[in-house]
């Protein structure tokens, strides 16, 4: 009797036991959804802006979705080192689809907007809590190795997600560039509910919501300000004072929140670590790298070279080819030669693409446009995966998850004000260009048109010329403030210490 209780015992455990191999694929599914989200929905744009006009509001398509990304991104850090990964990850998962159902269904640009906070509120767990996963299923030299192959789920998406998004565009509707994740996340959710399981410590848990009312608040009025400042009131105006006096004071507050709660979104400790604050500090200035070339290489093939959306995906598609294959290069060179000088290698990369973007006028036509996407994609693989294995290094189990978080949470901040402060150029220098060079009547909705082929073929060949020009002028703009990010990205990189002897990351 004793022997069949022992087998009952060892049945038990090893059906409560993690299944490594199906919790990585159900979490591959998961990713590969994140990923695409990007690029198939950046290369359906002008598509979508086409058919539902507010060429004014582009930019708040992105940022609203990562608006509501980056104030969720730290609660449900927290809430997974609290009470697990898995239900943090399902709920999260069901949120994303329900706000990309809704999405499918928009009938203007603001209600796409509305919809598409919805989605942001469950991406805020599916990213982060799927790399935190991968961060206690395996040991520092796996992690370093897993996460070079998560990588390839980005150059998968890369080739699929423009293919699908000019597809969908161009031969049935752009609503099933968001229905797609649907079974996606099905899929995911079955996997990681099933086989991943967790043994956790019951206790007394205090979440700090009023530290993401803060958050909400304080980058919600810093992103307004700069996507309306310049176009919808003057910088010199009450408005633009006012926006600047709230967000500083309370993300000021935040700060001093966070070092007096019990149980903080963003623990003070992770900051007075060096390692932590300066990958966190280079996550930033990467996620406004990334959506400065994924939001808006697309509406320059389409509008100013004229180019079909599949080509727009393509010369996009580039940058996550570089990404999976030097994010797995330099998984392998960071156990041999350190975290800085693979990422310093990726910030010269991030830099020499920036270059490539700057010097681009419609004579170098895609191919140009492709090579400097490459460049950043090599860039973004050798440095993220750097950063992320870095941080997860070096700290223990209880707080990997925030960690990891925190660190996903400063790329999505980057990317929520890289598209404000990116979009806010690009509508302030439209508005200039059009005001010094057209009718006063030709306003910013008249890019509505040229990314639109059938209503572009109406109009003169003056007005296109017009609107192109136009264009092209406030793009040069926009891609030399992504070559200053660049640049600061590979001085974070360049600062990095070196890792401490001593592995903390196993739990």
């Amino acid at each position: 009797m004793n022997e069949s209780f022992r087998q009952m015992v060892s049945a038990k455990r090893e059906e409560q036991q993690t299944k490594r191999p199906l919790v990585l694929a159900s979490v591959v599914i998961a990713m590969f959804m994140a990923a695409i989200e990007g690029t198939i929905v950046s290369t359906a744009m002008p598509g979508i802006v086409g058919d539902l006009g507010g060429f004014a509001l582009y930019s708040w398509v992105f940022s609203a979705y990562l608006l509501m990304q980056s104030v969720t991104i730290l609660i449900y850090g927290k809430l997974s080192d609290l009470y697990g990964r898995k239900p943090v990850f399902i709920i999260g998962i069901i949120l994303f689809l329900i706000g990309s159902l809704l999405c499918g269904f928009a009938v203007s640009m603001k209600q796409l907007i509305i919809y598409r906070l919805i989605q942001g509120l469950g991406a805020g767990a599916v990213q982060p809590i799927a790399t935190t996963i991968v961060g206690d299923m395996y040991s520092m030299e796996e992690r370093a190795k897993i996460q070079g192959y998560l990588a390839s789920v980005w150059g998968i998406s890369a080739i699929l997600g423009p293919l699908l998004g000019g597809f969908f565009v161009t031969y049935s509707h752009w609503s099933l560039v968001f229905w797609m994740n649907i079974p996606l996340g099905i899929l995911s959710m079955i996997g990681v509910g099933k086989y991943l399981h967790e043994n956790l410590e019951k206790k007394q848990v205090h979440i700090d919501y009023l530290g993401s009312l803060f958050v909400l608040v304080g980058v919600s009025a810093l992103m307004v300000l700069l996507i309306q400042g310049g176009t919808a009131w003057p910088w010199n105006s009450w408005e633009t004072y006012l926006l600047a006096i709230l967000s500083a004071s309370v993300l000021f507050w935040f700060v001093v929140h966070e070092s007096k709660f019990p149980e903080p979104l963003m623990p003070v400790f992770l900051w007075r670590n060096k390692l932590i604050s300066l990958s966190n500090a280079a996550s930033l200035t990467n996620g406004a790298i990334l959506i400065g070339i994924s939001s808006f290489l697309p509406a320059y093939i389409q509008g100013v070279l004229e180019q079909p959306p599949v080509v727009a995906g393509f010369a996009l598609t580039a940058m996550s080819i570089g990404w999976p294959i030097f994010s797995t290069i330099g998984g392998k060179l960071l156990l041999k030669v350190g975290f800085r000088p693979v990422a310093s290698a990726g910030g010269i990369a991030l830099i020499a693409g920036s270059i490539f973007f700057v010097l681009m006028d419609p004579s170098k036509g895609p191919v140009w446009a492709g090579a400097g996407s490459f460049l950043i994609g090599c860039g973004m693989g050798l440095t993220n995966t750097t950063y992320i294995v870095a941080i997860q290094n070096n700290v223990d189990w209880r707080t990997r998850g925030i960690a990891t978080a925190s660190n996903m949470f400063m790329r999505i901040v980057g990317s929520a004000l890289g598209a404000a402060v990116l979009g806010g150029i690009l509508n302030t220098r439209l508005s200039t260009y059009f005001e010094n060079h057209g009718d006063k009547k030709v306003s910013l909705d008249a890019a509505n048109i040229l990314l639109d082929e059938e209503k572009r073929s109406r109009l003169s060949s003056t007005a296109i010329e017009l609107m192109q020009h136009g264009l092209s002028f406030s793009l040069s703009d926009v891609y030399k403030g992504v070559l200053v990010l660049s640049v600061l990205s590979f001085l974070f990189s360049a600062l990095l210490p070196k890792p401490p002897h001593k592995k903390t990351g196993d739990r």
